[in-house]
């Protein structure tokens, strides 16, 4: 008799546990979408930070150089305007922010999203030497004279409506990219790609700043018909590089 016993708790503290597990599982099932949405939207809280911590840099570097960015300042003045009167300059996207590297307190951090794959540089001076420590493209033209033009942004943006799978115009390997964007089209010309921000947003989603040191969240089609569709064309091409339609010109790292 207090075998049976025995074998009978046994036997109920195996259902209990089973029980426990199951009621586990579901609700990891139902906290897990909403804890990845929870994370999601603090990357973007921090991304948008980084932005604006980054805007505040343009406008003190600005202030102590002619109040033009280091696009569009010489070399000789501390700029970078020079290489950029060449095309194809992507490779040198971290150029600009190594620039502005005493005006972000020397925190290399701020130029990564923490949405996205890469990782921030240790040191300014000693391991920020190309683009694979940069999460955000430059607006060559942008200025506070013309508050929404496009200062910068979130690098997964690529051609065409329909968002990609990879970083867009922002290749893997470092190398960047210089790109014409068309502007002051209804049509669609761009997208944000599925990365970073994108991730609970099918149609592309993404963190932009503006000229006049603000930085908005947008999505692919709000990008196109609120701030592209506004926006005044770079004038300032290569030589022989402009584009045949009014665009931007954005360096991607």
């Amino acid at each position: 008799m207090k075998h049976t016993t025995t074998c009978w708790r046994q036997a109920f503290a195996l259902v209990e546990l089973l029980i426990i597990v199951m009621i586990l599982a579901m609700l990891a099932a139902l906290l897990l979408p909403a804890l990845a949405k929870a994370k999601s939207k603090a990357q973007r809280i921090s991304c948008v930070n980084n932005l604006k911590q980054i805007s505040i840099g343009y406008r003190l570097w600005e202030g102590d150089n002619g109040d033009l960015t280091p696009a569009a300042q010489t070399v000789s003045k501390g700029g970078w305007a020079d290489l950029l009167a060449k095309p194809d300059q992507g490779a040198l996207c971290w150029t600009n922010y190594a620039i502005l590297a005493n005006e972000l307190g020397q925190a290399p951090k701020l130029l990564i999203c923490p949405a996205d794959e890469r990782q921030p540089a240790a040191n300014f001076a000693r391991d920020f030497k190309d683009n694979t420590h940069v999460s955000y493209f430059v607006g060559v033209s942008a200025n506070d004279e013309h508050p929404q033009s496009i200062q910068g942004g979130d690098r997964n943006l690529g051609s065409g409506a329909e968002p990609g799978p990879d970083y867009g115009y922002s290749p893997e390997s470092g190398k960047g990219n210089d790109v014409a964007v068309p502007v002051n089209s209804a049509r669609q010309t761009v997208c944000w790609s599925l990365k970073m921000h994108s991730g609970g947003n099918p149609a592309g989603a993404a963190n932009i700043s503006l000229g006049d040191g603000s930085v908005q969240q947008v999505t692919s089609a709000n990008f196109g018909q609120n701030f592209l569709r506004y926006a005044d064309p770079t004038t300032n091409w290569p030589v022989g590089r402009a584009p045949a339609t009014p665009s931007i010109r954005l360096i991607f790292p």
